[in-house]
């Protein structure tokens, strides 16, 4: 398939911990004639990755999969909870995740030492796909949360959310990859996020969608102070855990039949 010539180069994001992989990576994409590449970042790890898509946006994330820390695939869950998340394909020396990968959606599943056609295969269905995805649709007022933050002002998509916690004089909002900090009392966010988020404590509001399973176990805050044992939540992806007060056990459970529904 030949690239229209109107077309902008795909832009990707080199995410692998030796430099010598990423730098062969940068040299085979240069020797791609179709669809033209630009590299626009480099991580050596999934954490350095995803800050810089906290503040970039790009079409292609080439993506080792044993990195030290969080490692590609457990990324890849964290930027497909993304509202248009980039495309994915994985760049690694090993082959036994390929059915991993494609449960995460990844395009393809390079192994290495990466080939040149096989590369620039995988980049055609990139293109294709990205051509085939719906354009983005403008988000209204109540899609999204309005963020001052060093004085910059961020209109953040709900989707992102996965929960808000009041700590004090402050209220934290937690994204899969970052913390935010808002000026506005819990009480006032529920009023406006009612619909997609659930209050499970006096402290704390989840995303309906980020609920992940309900059970006893010690948290802080557990059967609503301290550390005792008590009913909490998981939120995904992060896998943490959130107590739930036992007023709220009822509604939160509601939530997770009616998402396996």
């Amino acid at each position: 398939m030949t690239q229209p010539t109107d077309t902008p180069p795909l832009r990707v994001l080199l995410v692998d911990d030796e430099p010598l992989a990423r730098l062969r990576l940068r040299t085979l994409l240069g020797e791609c004639p179709a669809p033209a590449t630009e590299v626009l970042g480099e991580a050596g790890d999934a954490p350095q990755a995803l800050a810089w898509l906290q503040v970039h946006d790009c079409d292609l994330v080439l993506l080792d999969v044993h990195m030290p820390g969080i490692d590609g695939t457990q990324m890849a869950a964290q930027v497909r909870q993304r509202p248009r998340p980039p495309a994915v394909v994985f760049v690694t020396a090993h082959a036994e995740h390929a059915l991993t990968a494609f449960e995460l959606d990844a395009v393809d599943y390079l192994t290495k030492p990466v080939r040149r056609e096989r590369l620039q295969a995988a980049l055609q269905r990139v293109s294709q796909r990205l051509q085939s995805r719906p354009p983005p649709q403008p988000l209204d007022d109540s899609q999204v949360l309005v963020i001052s933050e060093r004085g910059r002002v961020l209109r953040l998509p709900l989707d992102e959310v996965l929960y808000l916690k009041a700590e004090l004089k402050y209220v934290t909002l937690r994204t899969a990859n970052r913390s935010y900090v808002l000026d506005e009392t819990l009480s006032e966010l529920e009023q406006r996020l009612s619909e997609r988020f659930i209050r499970v404590h006096r402290n704390a509001l989840v995303s309906r969608s980020a609920v992940r399973a309900l059970e006893r176990r010690a948290v802080a805050g557990g059967e609503e102070e301290g550390n005792e044992v008590g009913w909490a939540v998981q939120v995904a992806p992060l896998g943490e855990w959130l107590a739930v007060s036992r007023r709220q056990v009822s509604a939160v459970r509601e939530a997770l039949e009616a998402g396996a529904r």
